[in-house]
């Protein structure tokens, strides 16, 4: 079963790898082709969208995998829902435009909150179909539809970004009826949309099953479960995307900077991505493993060497990128580059939250996601307090700090609840030693780099390779011992 985890992992982390590499390689685009303020304004946008997302799918995903193997009309049920409530959703949106827009001090550009409306109920009505994939174990399908909407961003992006701008000195009589230069950075919401609702035409053999009716007394039960979830994940996106939306207003510079350092603080968050796709795609296969493995004599005791591999490897994607900074940094435009120091906090913060991912399976499976909410709100009230407090005094250093204290402490707390709730044997103190190593490390190469004054890719190197050597002298030491103790 740990190899067909691998395998499942595999195929989801190989398209949100390639398609979240795609558009990773669109950060040096709009870094370089946009300022650190137009960027900002991205950043912006794609922060509120994180939390509206959150009501528009509303914990119906993980609702479908909790009843879809005793309710067969789990799937229908879901996808009508969440049909309804995303056309009034995006309805609304459109209707009071203008006083969301003037709200947002973006009067001038009302399409921005046009194109988000779109693309938040066309990606939400994706969700379910693709969480059908995910259960009928279509990885390939899954894979290859997320590729495409990818591709289809990437493409988008530079022909309006680099493409049209082009085309313009040459007077083309069809130009103007796709590109006005006055939309900026509007292309890439344009692009985002597009790519979005071509998505969902992709899906809609999975959208046939809504066919089979909606059931009204399992609609209830399934939203006593997924109301917590909506709270969870609520909360989650607060701990993600709320410094985002802070910085625009609680720091102390005028709108220009403030959104300037929004954009230089977003886009060097981008360079923690390898944390980010890995735990991605271990998250879209392990949640339906979990819950398929849960009745197995043995599923604490997968549980805990899932958790043990996996930090093993956030550790080494930790120091890939930390060691190997003066190469990824030009990933960014140079204005933006004055915000690397942040990079080695993220990625720390999301290798405790990869953790927390792993923990959170003992109010999942005993069914006490009220419990699970009240982590979740522990972890957003200590954003909210620290973003508030932090920010006007060090800047975006204090979102970054404020991420990485409140990952740590959400997964402490998850481990002390599980502990109780749903024990599993986490060797705590290879996980806290192997973290301990990485963070050690990353300290080793600041000191060293001025002393021997190596170039830092050997140097780098040469640290890897200590890390991997330190890792499988430990792992083979450890699996001799366990024989041993067999044997005995």
């Amino acid at each position: 079963m740990l190899k067909k985890l691998a395998s499942q992992t595999a195929i989801y982390g190989l398209s949100s790898i390639i398609g979240r590499f795609l558009n990773y390689l669109l950060v040096p685009l709009y870094t370089y082709y946009f300022t650190a303020a137009q960027y900002g304004v991205v950043s912006e946008f794609y922060a509120y969208s994180g939390f509206l997302s959150v009501f528009l799918l509303f914990g119906f995903e993980t609702g479908y995998f909790r009843f879809r193997s005793d309710h067969p009309k789990a799937y229908s049920t879901a996808l009508s829902f969440i049909l309804v409530l995303n056309v009034s959703m995006a309805l609304l949106l459109l209707t009071f435009n203008g006083v969301i827009s003037n709200a947002l001090h973006y009067k001038t550009h009302p399409e921005y909150v046009i194109c988000f409306a779109l693309i938040l109920s066309a990606d939400a009505l994706a969700a379910l179909p693709f969480a059908k994939l995910r259960v009928e174990n279509r990885a390939l399908r899954f894979a290859g539809i997320k590729i495409i909407e990818i591709l289809l961003t990437v493409a988008l992006s530079l022909f309006f970004i680099v493409i049209c701008p082009a085309l313009q000195e040459q007077n083309i009589a069809w130009l103007p009826y796709v590109y006005h230069a006055d939309i900026g950075v509007g292309y890439i919401f344009l692009a985002n949309l597009i790519a979005s609702a071509s998505k969902f035409l992709f899906l809609t053999p999975q959208l046939k099953a809504i066919s089979a009716g909606f059931d009204w007394l399992l609609f209830k039960k399934m939203a006593r479960y997924s109301l917590p979830i909506v709270v969870i994940s609520f909360a989650g996106i607060i701990n993600e995307m709320l410094d985002r939306a802070l910085l625009k207003y609680l720091l102390p510079y005028d709108n220009a900077t403030n959104l300037a350092q929004l954009g230089i603080y977003s886009a060097c968050y981008k360079l923690s991505i390898l944390m980010t796709l890995f735990i991605q795609a271990f998250r879209y296969a392990v949640e339906p493993f979990f819950f398929s493995y849960s009745k197995k004599s043995d599923a604490t005791l997968m549980y805990a060497r899932i958790l043990h591999y996996f930090t093993i490897f956030c550790v080494f994607i930790f120091l890939l990128v930390t060691l190997y900074l003066d190469f990824f940094k030009y990933f960014i435009g140079e204005e933006f580059r004055a915000g690397l120091k942040i990079v080695p906090i993220l990625l720390l913060a999301n290798l405790f939250l990869g953790i927390y991912v792993n923990l959170s399976i003992w109010y999942k499976l005993s069914d006490r996601t009220l419990m699970g909410a009240g982590v979740s709100f522990f972890g957003a009230g200590l954003t909210i307090a620290l973003n508030i407090y932090w920010i006007p005094v060090y800047s975006y250093m204090g979102s970054a700090y404020a991420t990485l204290i409140c990952y740590a402490a959400m997964a402490a707390l998850s481990y002390a609840l599980g502990q109780k709730y749903y024990p599993v044997a986490y060797d705590m103190k290879s996980l806290l030693g192997y973290i301990g190593l990485g963070v050690g490390l990353y300290f080793a190469s600041t000191e060293l780099q001025p002393l021997l004054r190596w170039q830092s890719g050997c140097l780098a190197s040469a640290l890897m390779l200590l890390y991997v050597l330190i890792t499988l002298l430990f792992e083979l030491r450890q699996s001799r011992i366990s024989r041993l103790k067999l044997q005995g």
